[in-house]
């Protein structure tokens, strides 16, 4: 296996070649020596399997009218990458989508589906529920165009073309480095896991740096670049590349905000104070009623469903 490979990746690949039979002696000892390193290889691995076998089933499925070419490990090792730790989401669809042969595309996803797109140039445009995105490589720029929703960008290095964003009046620009941009009526929230970007708004003050752990806001109005570290609290917020919502101290008001924009289902909190408790832990996005029912035991609650709404209360 590569060493670049995330164990996701190196699990995918075992996945495909178990499904095509049984190992060789040479084989089989790497698969033991890579298993042993990290005892959560093994749960990567089922996941990839159970993956591999939620494809197979979705292609047997389908009308057949489409041909496939080359070997299966590889038109299946990259769906299976990328799916491989939500292989038991059915309302939530990740998967790896090869992107247009044409530098110009829009990605546009539904309540539950977040798309992983390899883009032209190299990059990865990671896009979050319900979110509308249009993507131009051109000769001296990268541009995207965040319509609606939230995305993550893996932006692959190239100084004579700079990565940039566009949210409404706002903008955020990086050459290499990895960040996710949310659009909302206020404003734009920004998270910089890897490197800088830069963060300013038509007419405002000015350019602002926002290095790697930490948040930016930018506002749709007046006022300036608001910046504040917040190392843990960036992967915590993305966790939703994953299918989770991790939560460390958030109250259930906020954690019920956003399970609902994953899902049709809503959770309403019909007490104010209840809706204030503080909650930790990670939680699937696409199982809402799991997560009341668990948030219910915990908090000494109850749940009560109404048609295609959730209801906590004391």
């Amino acid at each position: 296996m590569a060493s670049s490979e995330t164990d996701e990746e190196a699990a995918a690949r075992w996945a495909v070649r178990l499904d095509g039979g049984p190992l060789d002696a040479a084989d089989q000892k790497e698969l033991d020596h890579w298993l042993a390193v990290d005892e959560r290889r093994a749960g990567a691995l089922l996941r990839a399997e159970a993956a591999l076998a939620y494809l197979d089933r979705g292609r047997a499925l389908s009308k057949g009218d489409e041909r496939e070419s080359g070997p299966r490990s590889a038109r299946l090792w990259k769906p299976i990458a990328a799916a491989g730790s939500l292989a038991a989401a059915v309302a939530l669809a990740v998967f790896l989508v090869p992107a247009s042969r044409s530098d110009r595309i829009e990605i546009a996803t539904a309540v539950g589906e977040i798309r992983r797109v390899p883009l032209t140039d190299g990059s990865v445009a990671s896009v979050n529920t319900d979110s509308d995105v249009e993507i131009e490589m051109a000769s001296d720029q990268r541009n995207i165009r965040l319509n609606n929703g939230e995305a993550w960008f893996q932006v692959a290095h190239d100084r004579t073309r700079p990565f940039l964003v566009e949210a409404g009046k706002i903008r955020v620009q990086a050459v290499g480095t990895a960040f996710s941009v949310r659009r909302t009526a206020a404003g734009a929230e920004i998270l910089v896991t890897e490197g800088v970007v830069e963060a300013w708004a038509l007419g405002g003050d000015g350019r602002v740096r926002i290095p790697a752990g930490n948040r930016g806001f930018v506002p749709a109005g007046r006022g300036g670049v608001k910046v504040t570290p917040a190392p843990g609290g960036v992967d915590r917020a993305l966790a939703w590349r994953t299918g989770e919502l991790a939560l460390d101290g958030e109250s259930l008001g906020f954690a019920a905000g956003e399970l609902n924009r994953y899902n049709r289902r809503a959770i309403v909190i019909d007490d104010p104070a209840l809706g204030r408790e503080p909650l930790v832990g990670y939680f699937r996005v696409d199982q809402p009623e799991a997560f009341a029912r668990a948030v219910a035991s915990t908090l000494g609650a109850r749940v009560r469903v109404a048609g295609e709404t959730i209801h906590l209360e004391r």
